[in-house]
This record gives structure tokens, sequence and C-alpha cells, in this order.
């Protein structure tokens, strides 16, 4: 992968495509997913904002390669040209409800209610589903937060608070493939990934994930779903991998499926 920055997690260029993450932002001023109870500007970009900054290891000795700068973002910060709104969910979309009560209990199951039929039990990611996926494939899961914020005054987006990102965490821990049956065009795969990956939000950039840990989310999720899609004996697995990966600006080489193939899992 092409980078415009030294890195020591960077991918071995001989697995990736020249395209990076870490050029360029996810451009969307979509909010972290939909909610009738929203209280809140569109993009709210709160001063004293943390933006992480790459430190050369050579002018800082024992440095792990990022610091923390702080900065402030103007009230009046234009959007950028960049930014443009999500396009609209797909027909038929599967829609996940989640009230501010079940993300509060860490209550799964909203998402249990959709997902039990394709899967044995919750954390069974291997054996063949109850029910064919092509049906998650063609309409999509998207997610709709029915979440107030308490202060209406507090700035922060919904991938920002503890309590949902929490949630997401051990969603994410009990179906660990979910990425690769999101609404991906309609945005909500960077929206899901906002949850799990450091990021910050900017008017001007829109949503800009920390790029290291971005690139391990997105590798991690790869062999993950990799081994799940072909347990599964779904048609072309590197096709639909390659697809949504390519939404948060990867783009991954045929050499890198070929060793994972050479070597799978016992």
């Amino acid at each position: 992968m092409a980078t415009a920055l030294p890195s020591p997690l960077t991918l071995p260029s001989r697995f990736s495509l020249p395209s990076s993450p870490r050029t360029r932002s996810i451009s969307t001023s979509a909010k972290p997913f939909s909610s009738p109870t929203w209280v809140s500007p569109s993009c709210k970009c709160c001063t004293a904002r943390s933006r992480w900054q790459w430190q050369s290891p050579s002018s800082s000795p024992g440095a792990a390669g990022f610091s923390v700068e702080e900065f402030e973002y103007e009230e009046e910060e234009e959007v950028g040209e960049g930014v443009v709104p999500a396009p609209p969910p797909t027909s038929g979309r599967i829609d996940i409800v989640v009230t501010k009560e079940q993300i509060l209990q860490l209550d799964l199951s909203p998402a249990h209610e959709v997902f039990r039929k394709y899967v044995h039990q919750i954390g069974d990611n291997t054996t063949d589903p109850g029910e064919d996926l092509q049906e998650l494939f063609d309409r999509t899961v998207g997610f709709v937060l029915k979440y107030e914020i308490d202060d209406p005054l507090d700035p922060r987006e919904l991938s920002e608070l503890p309590d949902i990102r929490l949630w997401f965490v051990r969603l994410d821990a009990a179906y660990p493939w979910l990425p690769i049956v999101v609404d991906w065009r309609a945005g909500e795969l960077s929206r899901y990934a906002a949850m799990l990956v450091p990021h910050q939000m900017s008017k001007k950039l829109g949503l800009v994930y920390n790029p290291e840990a971005l690139e391990l989310w997105a590798m991690n999720k790869l062999f993950i779903i990799h081994e799940w899609l072909k347990a599964r004996k779904v048609a072309k697995p590197n096709v639909k991998l390659n697809n949504m990966l390519r939404m948060i600006g990867f783009s991954i080489s045929d050499q890198l499926y070929d060793l994972i193939e050479k070597y799978p899992h016992p």
C-alpha cells in the first residue's frame, strides 16, 4: 500500500495496491447512524479536539510513532467540497432498531432477532447457517439508534459516546463478520467502523480515522470474514471483501489471498 507517511505498522506493499486511507479521510456528512431523536447539529466539531500527528522516532526517541496534539475547530468552519451526504439506504434494507435502554444494558437482542436464523449460536462463525445468507447480502443491514443525548449542548457524535461504542464492541464480538453485510453504499460501513476505530469528526474533512487503527481493524476483518465466507461456501469471497474494503480506502492484491489459501487454519 502506497503511503505518504512512514509507519512501522504499514502493510507490506506486495499485499496491497496504491490506495491508502492515510492519504484521505472518509468524506461523508452523514451522522453516525440514523436516530429519530437526534438533538444536535449535523456535525458537532467541538473545541480542543485531539488530532493524530506523525512524530518521527528519530526526533523523539522512544516515541510510539504518533503524538496527540490539541487544536480547535472554528464554529464557522465550512463543509469541505469532498464531504457529501451518504446515498440513501438500499431498498429493502434490514434496519436493526436499538433503544437507549438496550444500549445501556448491553442488550444485543435486536441484533439476535435478525441474525439468529443465520448462526446456530452466538459466536459460532464456522458452522453452516440455518438460512441462506444471500438474503443478508441482497437486503443489507443498517442501524437506527434511538438514543437521545441527555445534554443538548454535548458536542459529541454518537460514535464518540462510550456507552454506544461499548454496545458495538460487544456486537462485533458476537458477530465479527457483520461488516460484510452492512449497507456499505449508504455509509453504514464507515459508521460501523467509527464505533470501533479511533477517529475524529470534521466539517471540512468528514469522518477521519486514526490511520494505523483503521489498517489493523480492516486487516483483522479481512482474515475473519474471508474464513467465514469460505466456510459457508459463498461465491467469490475475495471480490466481496475487496468491494467492502474499498469503501474505507483499501485495495488488496491477490497475493495476500493466495497466502491465506496456501496456509489455511487447521
